[in-house]
């Protein structure tokens, strides 16, 4: 094969991934609003001392991992000036009896699933829900939020509609990275929190 054709070929490989990603991340940037209102009360349950609960769920465990980088991010700032906060995540089986024993209703309960919200992720979340945290889901897949969304069991639910996990889990990182900076510009704004 010449370089012409080798440079065409990862050239229509490369406009795929892209295209794969686009329509995805463009989706979940069209519910800004939401995400901004899930970041408003995030950062009001900060201000009166709450505390990020962060779990994921599903067969992979790459969600765990996911949780586990949230936490990073929110006790660890690595914007020089940025506070941190408080958070942990919980991984393992029982998800929703860890959150029953370790979680107090000021905290914040936010809930990752690459795929639909499966049954250990609602089940957590009604927990949550019950015991008074805010509940925030960031889910990915064909766009099964079930119960989750369904019941009302998630205050706040934000999708990443794709088949593709692996869109899924950049859209979702991506997210969650925002999730962080929006938090900061309410925290920073003090008439935005009473």
């Amino acid at each position: 094969m010449s370089t012409a054709a080798v440079g065409m070929v990862t050239a229509s490989q490369a406009m795929q991934a892209f295209t794969r990603r686009s329509g995805p991340a463009n989706a979940l940037a069209g519910d800004a609003e939401a995400i901004a209102a899930a970041c408003h009360a995030m950062a009001r349950r900060f201000h009166r001392g709450g505390r990020l609960v962060v779990f994921g769920c599903g067969g992979s465990g790459g969600s765990s991992s996911d949780a586990a980088h949230v936490v990073v991010e929110f006790v660890h700032p690595v914007i020089v000036g940025k506070k941190a906060l408080p958070a942990f995540a919980l991984t393992g089986p029982n998800l929703a009896a860890q959150l029953a024993l370790l979680a107090e209703p000021a905290d914040i309960a936010l809930g990752i699933s690459a795929g639909g919200a499966d049954a250990e992720l609602t089940e957590a979340m009604r927990v949550a829900r019950r015991a008074g945290l805010l509940t925030v889901a960031l889910l990915g897949g064909d766009g099964d939020v079930g119960a989750v969304a369904g019941e009302g069991i998630a205050a706040h639910t934000l999708v990443v509609h794709s088949r593709d996990p692996l869109v899924v889990k950049e859209v979702q990182v991506t997210t969650y990275h925002v999730l962080w900076e929006l938090v900061h510009v309410f925290a920073e704004q003090p008439g935005a929190l009473a």
